[in-house]
């Protein structure tokens, strides 16, 4: 009974949602002195992309690990819920920061003097044009991740596009990236303190690589292996 209830769709649902409810409640509260959209935005940013880290993390650890395979049903619940926030991130950028103005979005400011729009941040446009790009991939993946997607796309393009995690896995971490180490760098003004995450930012995209790569080699050594043997038997 207690292994159904493990493996039950509603079961993962659940424990996923209270595990980024904590995790934004422990964020929230280590950025006590930030004004409550960054606050906000931030937070929920952040754990989007632990959720993303989450999900990347258990293919390799399934190849690495045998038990592994038996958190490999999360990896579906983990890209819903990091999609879900992503959107909310996004939401109160537009809402909270440029407030629905879609220029400001991408790095321009309108100028009295000139009456038009300027550009004045190249960093901001990028980056939010990364962001962008992988919540829209973000989207299309979660909606293609029921059972009905696949068997309406066929085994073959339903592979296609669920491999295109990788996709929006880089775009979120160079979506991230700009704002944990480049954005605040602006000679005009005065520069915050360091954000805490920046570490514990690299340590998770070193992590997922790191995974990454071991078990891409344990994968080519047993490849290898099997056709060293085949040879042999031949």
């Amino acid at each position: 009974m207690m292994s159904f209830t493990r493996n039950a769709w509603w079961f993962r649902h659940v424990l996923i949602v209270i595990f980024a409810a904590v995790a934004t409640a422990l964020v929230l509260y280590s950025r006590a002195e930030w004004s409550p959209m960054h606050r906000w935005n931030r937070a929920i940013g952040d754990v989007s992309l632990v959720l993303i880290a989450m999900a990347m993390m258990l293919g390799p650890l399934s190849r690495l690990w045998r038990q592994g395979t038996r958190v490999l049903p999360y990896r579906r619940e983990l890209g819903i819920y990091a999609v879900v926030l992503a959107f909310v991130h996004a939401t109160i950028i537009l809402f909270g920061w440029v407030e629905l103005d879609l220029m400001r979005l991408f790095g321009f400011e309108f100028h009295p003097g000139l009456q038009r729009y300027v550009m004045v941040n190249h960093g901001f446009a990028l980056a939010n044009v990364s962001g962008l790009l992988g919540l829209i991939y973000g989207l299309v993946l979660g909606l293609t991740s029921k059972d009905a997607s696949l068997r309406l796309l066929g085994n073959s393009i339903w592979k296609y596009v669920q491999r295109g995690t990788y996709v929006l896995w880089w775009l979120s971490v160079a979506h991230t990236a700009y704002f944990l180490f480049i954005h605040f760098l602006d000679y005009h003004r005065q520069t915050p303190e360091p954000n805490w995450a920046q570490w514990p930012f690299v340590a998770l995209v070193a992590a997922v690589l790191g995974l990454q790569i071991a078990a891409s080699t344990v994968t080519w050594r047993k490849s290898i292996g099997g056709g060293a043997n085949a040879a042999v038997a031949e």
